[in-house]
């Protein structure tokens, strides 16, 4: 009987695998495959291969997938693999179709509780403001699961470790326009219109990531 011809491992994986047995054999815990791939200087793909092959070889243990839990997100473990640029993405994915729902769905006192939080109180924080009234949009969409989703999303942003300090002071104009677009998101939905709703969300969402960007790459001035 023919056997079986294994495949060829290369090289470099094999060498990857001895420097994870000299790291296996200090006594070390291996960090995540995020951690270890920049330790070895290596991509992801290449240190997977390395990875299963020291499982079929048993000098690993297999991941333990238990098919009848469901997933569990994790804000802490999801901060350490995230950015406040990747936030503002998913919320872009996220939200439009939020503000349709709520368009469609939120009740006469739901709509009433959205006019009037479009509008930033006097002596509330900015971003209590602004949450409060994203979280309005999400319990008013219908969807138990779009708001749920948002909650988590919203709290892995508010992470200190994903802060992002203004490079410059936050003034009562900037809250004003910030409101003037919150009142076009909450007018379209008090309108019943999810076309105007999705619009001016996404209008509202891409100032702010742009907002992001530039506190990333602030742009010298002289």
């Amino acid at each position: 009987m023919a056997r079986t011809r294994q495949p060829e491992v290369s090289n470099d994986i094999l060498r990857l695998v001895t420097q994870i047995r000299a790291l296996l054999g200090k006594g070390e815990e291996l960090p995540s495959e995020r951690v270890l791939a920049v330790q070895l200087n290596v991509n992801r793909h290449r240190l997977r291969l390395a990875l299963d092959k020291m499982r079929e070889a048993a000098e690993l243990p297999r991941p333990v997938i238990r098919r009848n839990d469901p997933p569990i997100l994790k804000g802490d473990v999801v901060v350490q693999e995230t950015n406040a640029l990747e936030v503002i993405e998913l919320r872009m994915v996220l939200e439009p179709a939020i503000v349709r729902l709520a368009a469609i769905r939120a009740s006469p006192v739901q709509i009433a509780k959205i006019l009037e939080a479009a509008t930033t109180p006097s002596g509330v924080a900015r971003s209590t403001g602004d949450i409060a009234f994203h979280k309005l949009l999400a319990d008013s969409s219908g969807n138990q699961l779009a708001a749920s989703l948002y909650a988590f999303l919203r709290h892995v942003g508010a992470d200190q470790r994903l802060h992002i300090p203004a490079t410059t002071q936050i003034t009562r104009e900037r809250i004003q326009m910030r409101d003037r677009e919150h009142r076009a998101i909450a007018e379209a939905i008090a309108s019943r219109s999810p076309d105007a709703a999705e619009q001016n969300m996404r209008a509202h969402l891409r100032r702010v990531q742009r907002e992001i960007a530039d506190r990333l790459n602030p742009v010298a001035t002289t």
